[in-house]
């Protein structure tokens, strides 16, 4: 039994679109959103001492910075979501004093 081109083209495109439907509803099943960075380094952060140049050279650059009660934070933030795997969040907020001396910090993650 033959097929006709016409019939041939449809099953190509059909096979051909579930295909890049699969492929595009697996990437875009992932993502992430801010900043990847080392939180080892959080016991190296010391209140009161750490000032915001050794921050950024134990971190790099925040991912958000802002103003709270009038002092600096800023905001480290690393979030890995999947349909396909564990996702993963990982926050650093760190608040610097008038002198830009670290006050505060807290590290939270899942």
């Amino acid at each position: 039994m033959s097929m006709s081109i016409n019939s041939l083209f449809d099953k190509f495109f059909l096979k051909t679109g579930v295909f890049v439907l699969f492929c595009w509803v697996g990437v875009s099943a992932c993502g992430s959103t801010g900043n990847k960075f080392d939180e080892t380094q959080f016991g190296a952060i010391v209140n009161g001492k750490t000032t915001q140049d050794e921050v950024i050279q134990l971190l790099g650059e925040p991912y958000q910075k802002g103003v709270e009660n009038g002092n600096v934070v800023w905001i480290y933030e690393y979030n890995k979501f999947s349909l396909f795997e564990k996702s993963a969040s990982k926050d650093l907020q760190v608040v610097f004093d008038k002198k830009n001396t670290v006050q505060s910090h807290q590290f939270m993650s899942n």
